[in-house]
C-alpha cells in the first residue's frame, strides 16, 4: 500500500492451509480499508516453496486507478503449523515516485479457504507516518474438477478464482466464456488460458490449465446415403436472411477483443452482409446499439459499449454506407440478455429506425 506523503507498503504474514496444502501460485487481489476512504490497491503476489517449510517470492501492488505508481517487493518467510510469516526483502521495482510518498512496511495475517482458493488478510504496518492497517484479499486460478476426461462426452470443467475469463489461445484473441465452470466436449489433451477479472493489474497472469483426454470418442453410425440430385441451375441460391428488422437484432458473429472496440477479423462477414442489405434499401436507416457485460466498473463498460458501436459503424461507412444513415448508442452493461458474467452480453446490436 502507497500513501500520499505519510504512506508505504508491508511484509506478510499468511496462514497455513489446514493439512499443509501448498500456498505455493500466483494469488491476485487487492488491498482495502487501510483508513484512506475510497482508496484500493490493486496486487499480485507469487510464492514459490523453498527448502524444507520455507516459501519466497514478490508481491507487486499499483495504486488504484493509477496503474503507473506501483512496486514489487522480495518475500520470503517459514510455515510453522497452520501459520506462514513473510518478511518483505529488497525492493526490487517502483514506478511513479514523487515527492513525499512512499511505501509502508509490516506483517499480514491471512486465512486460507481451500474451497474457494482465498486469502484474506488483515496488515499491520510499521509505525511511519499514517501507515497503519489495511485488509487484503487474493484469489488464484486453479483446476477444481478432474484433470482427466473422456474423449467426447460433455464434462464440466471448473476452477477456482474470481471473475474468471476463458481464452482458447495464448495471446487471448479467442475469447470462450466466463464464470468458474466451462462445459465442453473435447476430442484431445486441451489447454485453456485464465484470467481473472478481480481488481487486474498490468502484472495480471494468464494461467495455464490443461485437461488431458483419454479414449476414443463414441462413433456415430454414418447417415443413410441419399441418392445424388442434380443441380438446379435455373434456381438460384437463397439470399441470407435480412438482418435489420423493427426489433433490435443481435449481430452474433461481430466479436471484440476483450475490454477493448477493436473488431475482430470473424466480424467481417455479418457486417458485410449488413452493408449489402443497407446499399439494397437506400431508404433505410438504422441504429447500432453496444452492450458490455458485468465484468469491470460499470462506468467505462459504459465507454466501451459506445466505442464498439462506433466501431461497427466505421466499417460500414468505409464499405460505402453514408454516415447520416447510421446512428449508435451504448448502454454499457445494463441490458444483459443472460446471467452475468457471460461474453454473450458483450454484443451489438441492429434495428431500423422510423423514417
Amino acid at each position: 500500500m502507497k500513501h500520499s506523503f505519510w504512506c508505504g507498503l508491508g511484509a506478510l504474514l499468511l496462514a497455513a492451509p489446514a493439512q499443509a496444502q501448498s500456498l505455493a501460485g500466483v494469488w491476485q487481489g487487492v488491498e482495502t480499508e487501510t483508513g484512506q476512504p475510497n482508496e484500493y490497491w490493486p496486487a499480485v503476489l507469487r510464492l514459490q516453496k523453498s527448502k524444507g517449510t520455507s516459501l519466497f517470492g514478490v508481491l507487486y501492488e499499483e495504486v488504484g486507478g493509477r496503474p503507473g505508481i506501483s512496486a514489487t517487493f522480495q518475500m520470503k518467510g517459514t510455515q510453522t503449523g497452520t501459520n506462514l510469516r513473510l518478511e518483505h526483502g529488497e525492493k526490487l521495482n517502483e514506478t511513479g515516485r514523487t515527492f513525499g510518498t512512499y511505501w509502508c512496511d509490516g506483517s499480514i495475517t491471512f486465512t486460507y479457504d481451500p474451497a474457494l482458493e482465498k486469502l484474506t488478510g488483515h496488515a499491520t504496518y510499521k509505525p511511519k507516518g499514517d501507515c497503519s492497517v489495511g485488509t487484503y484479499t487474493f484469489y488464484r486460478i486453479k483446476l477444481k474438477s478432474a484433470a482427466t476426461v473422456p474423449a467426447g462426452v460433455e464434462s464440466s470443467i471448473r476452477v477456482s478464482g474470481r471473475n474468471v475469463l476463458w481464452y482458447a489461445d495464448a495471446d487471448l484473441k479467442q475469447p470462450l466464456v466466463a464464470g468458474n465452470t466451462y462445459r465442453t466436449k473435447l476430442t484431445q489433451t486441451t489447454t485453456f488460458y485464465l484470467k481473472q477479472g478481480y481488481y487486474p493489474t498490468e502484472q495480471s497472469p494468464v494461467v495455464p490449465i490443461t485437461i488431458q483426454v483419454t479414449g476414443k470418442a463414441p462413433q456415430t453410425p454414418p447417415p443413410p446415403p441419399v441418392a445424388a440430385v442434380p443441380p438446379d441451375t435455373a434456381r438460384p441460391a437463397p439470399a441470407p436472411a435480412p438482418i435489420v428488422s423493427a426489433k433490435p437484432a443481435v449481430l452474433p458473429t461481430v466479436l471484440f477483443q476483450m475490454g477493448k472496440p477493436e473488431l475482430l477479423p470473424e466480424s467481417s462477414p455479418a457486417l458485410d452482409q449488413l452493408a449489402n442489405e443497407l446499399k439494397g434499401r437506400p431508404a433505410l436507416k438504422v441504429r447500432i446499439s453496444g452492450h458490455a457485460d458485468k465484468v469491470g466498473e460499470p462506468e467505462k463498460n459504459l465507454v466501451l459499449s459506445e466505442q464498439r458501436a462506433e466501431a461497427v459503424k466505421t466499417y460500414l461507412v468505409k464499405a460505402g454506407i453514408a454516415a447520416e444513415r447510421i446512428s449508435t448508442i451504448g448502454y454499457g452493461d445494463t441490458r444483459p440478455l443472460y446471467p452475468s458474467p457471460d461474453v454473450r452480453n458483450r454484443r451489438v446490436e441492429v434495428e431500423e429506425m422510423p423514417q
